[in-house]
């Protein structure tokens, strides 16, 4: 099992819960700071804390079976989450994730691998994880899920291309999705993308 912190309101209380994933080298302290500049008042926060800071140990693209236990351990991780949320009585409208750069791919992989009507998914920097981009890997319908995907025209870590491919598959399985990629070169979280997320997703 993986350590989880909580923040914001008791799971009792709350009307909506953000699964919040780290990126690599991270933790949950991390993510949950960006707390403070989303609108998340009354959400519960969950952030699960990957083994070693690291959720899988290649990059996003590499040969699925490298990144192999830790990428399928990762996914059960989210997994039992969400699982766990819904037995105490949340629905899926209810959920939303939140993730940077490799929690941004997991948050992705995960909610496509299981698409329905979300809340909203926020990718900070992210796309679909595989070597090759596998459409048939996923299937169902969003219904509506509003999906967010904000990235540099030219991130170290993340190519245009893929996430392009990832926006298109969202699209094709019903969700409304914004992408909004900026010219800079940063490998980071940007003002107009928490501003685009808190008026459209977390209003």
């Amino acid at each position: 099992m993986v350590d989880i912190d909580f923040k914001g309101q008791a799971l009792e209380k709350a009307k909506k819960v953000a699964i919040m994933v780290h990126g690599r080298g991270g933790n949950t302290a991390s993510i949950l700071s960006l707390a403070a500049h989303l609108n998340l008042d009354g959400f519960a926060l969950v952030a699960p804390q990957a083994p070693g800071n690291t959720w899988y140990p290649f990059s996003f693209m590499a040969p699925d079976h490298n990144n192999e236990p830790a990428f399928s351990n990762s996914m059960k991780t989210l997994d039992g989450i969400v699982e766990d949320l819904k037995s105490k009585g949340f629905s899926s409208g209810q959920i939303y994730f939140i993730g940077f750069s490799q929690g941004a791919c997991l948050s992705l992989e995960y909610s496509a691998q299981h698409a329905q009507k979300w809340g909203g998914v926020i990718a900070f920097t992210g796309g679909l994880i595989g070597e090759k981009f596998n459409p048939s890997k996923y299937e169902g319908d969003f219904d509506g899920c509003p999906v967010f995907f904000g990235s540099s025209h030219q991130d170290m870590h993340v190519p245009l291309s893929r996430i392009e491919e990832s926006a298109a598959q969202f699209e094709k399985m019903g969700a409304q999705v914004k992408t909004l990629i900026f010219k800079d070169t940063l490998h980071t979280i940007r003002e107009e993308e928490i501003n685009w997320v808190n008026d459209h997703i977390l209003k």
